[in-house]
């Protein structure tokens, strides 16, 4: 949930998205965490930060 709230504030600070819609997306986000779903896309995002955090450059 960190990495997305960072990639929307990154967004936001960089011009490519309004604060309108960021806002809709955090209070989105916090009604999806609420959900039965909430764990499934915990697990997702957890799998591909750890797969960026193993990217050698």
């Amino acid at each position: 949930m960190v990495l997305v709230g960072i990639i929307l504030v990154l967004m936001v600070r960089n011009g490519k998205i309004t604060w309108g819609p960021a806002l809709v997306a955090a209070l989105f986000g916090f009604l999806l965490a609420s959900s039965d779903l909430a764990p499934n896309i915990q697990d997702f995002l957890d799998s591909v930060s750890h797969s960026i955090s193993e990217i050698d450059i």
